[in-house]
């Protein structure tokens, strides 16, 4: 039996427009962050290799989404990390984190520029102080997709991320990546984690302002 009602068409009405006001466990990461001590543990042919790194990162609400019945807040983001004292990207990362009330359900997609995309999920009660989402590769739904050179080489199974808010208003992420690394024998755990403070108020979204995105 499905989850779902036969009726796949009939948008709902009279919902609130701010997506601010309805983020739910989202609420405590909109707007622009800084984290100076970020922590990458990488592979490289000689072994695992930790690299530090800074980060900015900005979450801008988006005008609630349907698909049909289905309603989304959300969070629009941009992710840009630097070694410390480095112009160049180390790594850049687009996507959303939206928020369903009606399932308390939170999604995270993600998209970098090493073509490579996923969708995790996980279900966070909407006054959550931490949560975790889960992707996996053989999920038709929530999963992970690779160009053909990282399935290749570094063929990514599992993807988590754990979000913990704290009291002084900061947040902190740790990001676990599993990978079947062409040559070894045992899965790596590609692993980051910051800490975030917040530098800047997020713009309300375009429905409430009046403005286009």
């Amino acid at each position: 039996m499905s989850e779902f009602s036969n009726d796949i068409y009939t948008e709902p009405e009279g919902y609130d427009r701010n997506t601010l006001n309805n983020l739910g466990p989202l609420a405590r990461m909109a707007g622009i962050w800084t984290g100076e001590r970020g922590l990458d543990i990488k592979p490289k042919a000689d072994g695992p290799r930790k690299q530090a790194y800074v980060e900015r990162i900005e979450l801008q609400p988006i005008d609630p989404v349907t698909n049909g019945p289905q309603l989304f807040y959300g969070l629009r983001y941009l992710i840009i990390v630097n070694k410390p004292d480095q112009p160049k990207t180390y790594h850049e990362q687009v996507g959303y984190w939206l928020w369903e009330p009606a399932t308390s359900t939170v999604i995270q997609t993600l998209a970098i520029p090493r073509g490579q995309i996923a969708m995790a999920a996980g279900v966070v009660a909407a006054d959550a102080r931490e949560f975790e989402l889960i992707a996996l590769r053989e999920s038709e739904t929530y999963g992970i997709r690779s160009n053909p050179f990282l399935e290749h080489g570094f063929k990514t199974v599992e993807y988590r991320i754990k979000v913990s808010f704290h009291d002084d208003g900061s947040w902190s992420y740790e990001e676990d990546t599993v990978m079947l690394i062409r040559g070894q024998s045992e899965p790596f755990h590609h692993l980051d984690r910051n800490h975030l403070h917040k530098v800047a108020e997020p713009t309300p979204n375009p429905q409430v302002t009046g403005k286009p995105a």
